[in-house]
């Protein structure tokens, strides 16, 4: 099977071109076909690595389905890489720090079934070394960059959820918001619910007793074109709740699209995603109590950003 990108697909990754519904029909199958060695973009054979690389308009996909000698092929990891852009930034025999591209659902949902997570690269990569699943101890977005950390064993799990719930994880995160927050910085806290009709996270009253604690420390790092970049640092980690509690202060973040109402998103920034980058992670071992800090550099997609709203 062979196509042609067209310009409406210009910019597209491969691994979601191959997912659209007229082709392989979803990501984890785009994921074993590039595994697999079944896929050639320009007549060149593509690889895992491959999954992120951007489209251009006028380039040839081919998917050789029956390919001889390919069935047998698995993932592998090679210097840290899984699929694409996703990194392995730190493991031993507890803990896995993954840095996460924008796009990758953390966990499987149940109306996305079909699409490739990063708990199921980490299946295969552990289980090629003969080791358990992977056991999540947060998560992020699907379209939020960055810092993500797994356990591998179920008391390294609970030990560090419950350092999470005793907020001595510091994680910090790097947004672009429309307008300037204003003062440059301080202490955002709201009481908020999560909504499970609407499955978004909502303001209440502070006496609801079904809403939770919000709170977050933020500062402007920079004042860019209609928008300033910013860095938040979680005090709790509710569902969404950066996007929603720059919203509820006139900021929304560049590239929303649930959280979005309001004067301020009427000449919108182009941007593929919300602009949030989970940056940093900080926290203390859960079997021998060492330090750890790891940090992921802003991907190139939210560096060009930046680098497009800078005033000259």
């Amino acid at each position: 099977m062979d196509w042609v990108v067209d310009a409406e697909e210009n910019g597209m990754r491969l691994d979601k071109f191959l997912a659209g519904r007229q082709r392989i029909g979803s990501r984890r199958r785009a994921s074993q076909a590039l595994e697999r060695g079944k896929v050639f973009l320009n007549g060149v054979e593509a690889a895992l690595d491959d999954a992120s690389r951007a489209l251009a308009t006028g380039d040839r996909v081919r998917l050789w389905v029956d390919r001889p000698g390919t069935a047998g092929r698995s993932r592998v990891a090679k210097s840290g890489r899984l699929t694409g852009d996703l990194r392995i930034l730190f493991e031993d025999d507890a803990l896995l720090v993954i840095d996460k591209p924008a796009g990758l659902l953390v966990v499987p949902l149940d109306d996305r079934s079909g699409e490739a997570t990063v708990t199921e690269q980490l299946e295969s990569y552990l289980r090629s070394r003969g080791k358990r699943r992977p056991l999540v101890v947060h998560r992020i977005d699907r379209d939020t960059s960055g810092l993500v950390l797994f356990a591998k064993t179920t008391v390294a799990q609970r030990a560090m959820k419950a350092l999470f719930l005793a907020r001595t994880v510091e994680r910090v995160y790097r947004a672009v918001v429309y307008g300037c927050p204003d003062p440059p910085s301080g202490t955002w806290r709201d009481r908020l619910v999560w909504d499970r009709t609407s499955l978004v996270q909502k303001e209440t009253h502070p006496r609801d007793p079904r809403g939770k604690d919000a709170v977050c420390h933020y500062r402007v790092l920079e004042r860019l074109k209609a928008a300033s970049l910013i860095e938040v640092r979680l005090v709790t980690g509710k569902r969404n709740q950066i996007r929603l509690q720059a919203r509820l202060r006139g900021h929304t973040l560049v590239g929303e699209r649930r959280y979005v109402y309001g004067p301020d998103t009427l000449r919108p920034i182009a941007f593929g995603r919300q602009a949030l980058h989970a940056f940093q992670l900080t926290f203390e071992h859960p079997t021998d109590g060492r330090p750890l800090r790891f940090e992921s550099p802003l991907p190139p997609d939210f560096q060009a950003l930046v680098e497009r709203l800078r005033m000259r």
